[in-house]
């Protein structure tokens, strides 16, 4: 039986007052502090997005970490030289109707989703992580788990972080489909996390026997939050995938500012807020996305589709 538990996602420090507020909006302007929070909330008013640029976020990056949110705000300021709002969303699919829509002028959205949505949707850049515009799937298990291959997790709980990521779902349906399985024949049980560190924490506390995530989030919190991760351990990893990419409406390649945010991811390295982005971030930098990046992606999604592996069966 399928499990629907929704973990809710960790969220960054409350505000303490203005001491706080000035500590981190130092450097903001021309946007004013409701619009900020709201849009750091994913609580942004219909005429603040009207308003200015429009940057969408899910937890295809570090989840919860509001002095990223405040500096990527900041940056498209500067770079845009107009207001600009960073807008967060706890899903995949949220994130993406939102751009589809026109409701976002761009966001930095799954792999997944982008391939879901190609006719519609231009990768503008990719990041580079480890000086390449790729990363794995994981799938990790408790640290005082017997399990030590894929074929292992049979039969335990699992937490997959989102229905519409590559490494949070489609990657072990896709497992799951050359194996003539399908996640509720393969798992005990299952539930969606929306958030890989949230993933993690459920499989570190014992809430699930296994998950599936994005190795780039499970390398960056060993590094930032050793004693998290090290109550998991690694038994599987994909072949290298396609980076999620900051997207556009392919209608709206043309606008300036998008091709101004384009310059501007590319030249991130230069300056002072885009390395510290790129530090928070635990990334090299963004560059233009190749021809078949993602084809890998888009065969996996397309094989999951034939042998109809989706939560529904």
């Amino acid at each position: 039986m399928e499990a629907h538990l929704r973990v809710e996602p960790m969220r960054g420090p409350k505000l303490a007052g203005d001491e706080y507020w000035n500590r981190i909006g130092s450097g903001i302007e021309g946007i004013s502090r409701r619009m900020l929070l709201c849009g750091l909330a994913g609580l942004v008013p219909a005429a603040a997005l009207d308003s200015g640029f429009s940057f969408g976020l899910t937890p295809v990056v570090l989840d919860g970490d509001m002095r990223l949110r405040v500096l990527l705000q900041r940056f498209l300021m500067r770079q845009l030289e107009r207001p600009a709002v960073v807008v967060d969303r706890r899903s995949q699919r949220e994130t993406a109707e939102m751009l589809l829509s026109g409701r976002l002028d761009a966001a930095w959205i799954c792999d997944l989703a982008y391939v879901q949505n190609k006719e519609a949707l231009t990768p503008l850049a990719v990041p580079l992580y480890n000086g390449k515009p790729f990363y794995e799937t994981y799938i990790i298990v408790n640290e005082t788990s017997a399990a030590r291959t894929f074929d292992d997790v049979r039969g335990t709980q699992h937490a997959f972080s989102d229905p519409d990521s590559a490494s949070g779902y489609l990657i072990t349906s896709w497992l799951l489909g050359l194996r003539h399985e399908s996640p509720a024949s393969f798992f005990r049980n299952f539930f969606f996390t929306y958030g890989d560190r949230n993933t993690i924490r459920a499989v570190g506390a014992g809430l699930a026997e296994s998950g599936s995530i994005a190795g780039y989030i499970w390398e960056i919190t060993k590094q930032r939050e050793p004693d998290l991760v090290n109550k998991t351990r690694v038994v599987f990893r994909s072949e290298p995938l396609g980076f999620p990419p900051v997207t556009v409406l392919t209608s709206s390649v043309d606008r300036p500012e998008i091709q101004a945010l384009g310059a501007a991811l590319i030249g991130m390295n230069s300056g002072r807020l885009g390395p510290e982005i790129l530090s928070v971030l635990g990334l090299d930098g963004f560059t233009t996305p190749g021809p078949g990046l993602y084809e890998n992606i888009a065969e996996k999604w397309r094989f999951a589709r034939t042998k109809q592996v989706s939560v529904q069966n």
